[in-house]
Protein backbone atom coordinates (compact mmCIF):
# COMPACT_ATOMS: atom_id res chain seq x y z
CA UNK A 1 0.00 0.00 0.00
CA UNK A 2 1.56 3.51 -0.92
CA UNK A 3 1.85 5.98 1.56
CA UNK A 4 -0.21 9.09 0.99
CA UNK A 5 1.50 12.54 0.88
CA UNK A 6 -0.17 14.69 2.63
CA UNK A 7 2.70 17.26 2.80
CA UNK A 8 6.13 17.54 1.92
CA UNK A 9 8.92 16.14 4.25
CA UNK A 10 12.19 18.05 4.28
CA UNK A 11 15.36 16.60 3.85
CA UNK A 12 18.75 18.81 3.67
CA UNK A 13 21.53 17.35 1.72
CA UNK A 14 25.24 18.34 2.53
CA UNK A 15 27.62 17.27 -0.37
CA UNK A 16 29.82 19.06 -2.05
CA UNK A 17 30.24 16.07 -4.93
CA UNK A 18 27.50 17.30 -7.66
CA UNK A 19 27.60 13.92 -9.26
CA UNK A 20 26.39 12.81 -5.49
CA UNK A 21 24.06 15.22 -4.98
CA UNK A 22 22.44 14.34 -8.42
CA UNK A 23 21.93 10.86 -7.90
CA UNK A 24 20.57 10.85 -4.48
CA UNK A 25 17.94 13.60 -6.05
CA UNK A 26 17.34 11.05 -8.79
CA UNK A 27 16.96 7.81 -6.22
CA UNK A 28 14.63 9.89 -3.94
CA UNK A 29 12.53 10.95 -7.15
CA UNK A 30 12.44 7.42 -8.24
CA UNK A 31 10.78 5.95 -4.80
CA UNK A 32 9.83 9.00 -2.86
CA UNK A 33 6.87 11.64 -3.84
CA UNK A 34 7.04 13.34 -0.28
CA UNK A 35 10.35 14.34 -0.25
CA UNK A 36 11.33 17.87 -0.58
CA UNK A 37 15.19 17.94 -1.09
CA UNK A 38 17.35 21.18 -0.40
CA UNK A 39 21.26 20.35 -1.64
CA UNK A 40 23.71 22.61 0.05
CA UNK A 41 27.43 22.24 -0.34
CA UNK A 42 29.47 22.29 2.41
CA UNK A 43 29.03 22.61 6.41
CA UNK A 44 28.91 26.63 6.54
CA UNK A 45 26.40 26.68 3.61
CA UNK A 46 23.91 23.79 5.92
CA UNK A 47 24.68 25.92 9.01
CA UNK A 48 23.51 28.94 7.38
CA UNK A 49 20.01 27.93 5.91
CA UNK A 50 19.31 26.28 9.27
CA UNK A 51 20.36 29.79 11.13
CA UNK A 52 18.35 31.69 8.58
CA UNK A 53 14.92 33.78 9.95
CA UNK A 54 12.31 31.50 8.12
CA UNK A 55 13.92 28.11 7.53
CA UNK A 56 11.91 24.95 7.91
CA UNK A 57 13.24 22.43 10.26
CA UNK A 58 14.23 19.29 8.03
CA UNK A 59 12.82 15.97 8.88
CA UNK A 60 16.42 14.36 8.02
CA UNK A 61 20.61 15.36 7.17
CA UNK A 62 22.30 13.66 4.98
CA UNK A 63 25.92 14.70 5.51
CA UNK A 64 29.13 14.15 3.65
CA UNK A 65 32.21 14.14 5.64
CA UNK A 66 34.99 15.61 3.18
CA UNK A 67 33.53 19.38 2.02
CA UNK A 68 35.21 22.43 2.10
CA UNK A 69 35.14 25.54 4.02
CA UNK A 70 33.49 23.24 6.96
CA UNK A 71 33.54 19.46 6.96
CA UNK A 72 31.14 17.18 8.42
CA UNK A 73 31.88 16.00 11.39
CA UNK A 74 32.42 20.05 12.36
CA UNK A 75 28.96 20.50 11.41
CA UNK A 76 27.15 18.03 13.38
CA UNK A 77 29.04 19.30 16.36
CA UNK A 78 27.40 22.44 15.65
CA UNK A 79 23.76 20.77 15.00
CA UNK A 80 24.35 18.57 18.13
CA UNK A 81 24.94 21.66 20.48
CA UNK A 82 22.02 23.58 19.37
CA UNK A 83 18.88 22.83 21.03
CA UNK A 84 17.08 23.77 17.93
CA UNK A 85 18.58 21.63 15.74
CA UNK A 86 20.07 18.43 17.97
CA UNK A 87 17.14 16.77 18.09
CA UNK A 88 17.26 16.44 13.83
CA UNK A 89 18.50 12.83 12.51
CA UNK A 90 21.96 13.31 10.82
CA UNK A 91 22.87 10.73 8.56
CA UNK A 92 26.51 10.58 7.68
CA UNK A 93 26.99 9.88 3.88
CA UNK A 94 30.57 9.36 3.14
CA UNK A 95 33.82 8.16 1.47
CA UNK A 96 35.68 7.54 4.88
CA UNK A 97 35.24 3.95 6.37
CA UNK A 98 37.81 4.58 9.50
CA UNK A 99 36.72 3.01 12.91
CA UNK A 100 37.91 6.11 14.82
CA UNK A 101 36.02 8.53 11.99
CA UNK A 102 32.67 6.29 12.47
CA UNK A 103 32.82 6.09 16.15
CA UNK A 104 33.13 10.06 16.51
CA UNK A 105 30.36 10.43 14.48
CA UNK A 106 28.15 8.55 16.39
CA UNK A 107 29.86 10.11 19.85
CA UNK A 108 29.09 13.36 18.41
CA UNK A 109 25.34 12.24 17.87
CA UNK A 110 25.22 10.61 14.06
CA UNK A 111 21.89 8.71 13.85
CA UNK A 112 23.38 6.39 11.07
CA UNK A 113 26.82 5.96 9.64
CA UNK A 114 26.83 4.80 5.67
CA UNK A 115 29.95 4.41 3.34
CA UNK A 116 29.67 5.71 0.20
CA UNK A 117 30.24 2.79 -2.43
CA UNK A 118 32.71 3.09 -5.40
CA UNK A 119 29.71 2.25 -7.88
CA UNK A 120 27.08 4.70 -8.62
CA UNK A 121 24.57 1.82 -9.17
CA UNK A 122 25.35 0.59 -5.08
CA UNK A 123 24.56 4.70 -3.94
CA UNK A 124 21.60 4.56 -5.54
CA UNK A 125 20.70 1.39 -4.27
CA UNK A 126 21.72 2.87 -0.86
CA UNK A 127 19.58 6.24 -1.05
CA UNK A 128 16.87 4.36 -2.38
CA UNK A 129 16.90 2.16 0.59
CA UNK A 130 17.16 5.10 2.95
CA UNK A 131 14.78 6.97 0.55
CA UNK A 132 12.01 3.82 0.85
CA UNK A 133 12.57 4.00 4.88
CA UNK A 134 12.09 7.57 5.38
CA UNK A 135 9.64 7.76 2.55
CA UNK A 136 7.27 4.31 3.24
CA UNK A 137 8.38 2.65 6.78
CA UNK A 138 8.75 6.02 9.45
CA UNK A 139 5.60 7.57 10.74
CA UNK A 140 5.86 11.61 10.70
CA UNK A 141 3.99 13.79 12.16
CA UNK A 142 1.07 14.85 9.76
CA UNK A 143 1.35 18.29 9.64
CA UNK A 144 3.77 20.69 8.32
CA UNK A 145 7.75 20.23 9.06
CA UNK A 146 8.27 22.92 12.03
CA UNK A 147 9.26 26.07 11.60
CA UNK A 148 11.76 27.62 14.01
CA UNK A 149 13.51 31.06 14.16
CA UNK A 150 16.93 31.79 15.51
CA UNK A 151 16.85 32.22 18.89
CA UNK A 152 13.60 30.27 19.98
CA UNK A 153 14.02 26.85 21.52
Amino acid sequence: MEKQCNLPTTILVADDDEDDRLLIKDAFSNSCQCVKLTFLKDGVSLIDYLDAEKAIKPALIMLDLNMPRMNGIQALEILKSDSRLKDIPVIILTTSSEDDIIAETYCKGASSFIRKPQLFSELEQIVSIVSQYWCKIVLLPRKADCEFRTGSA
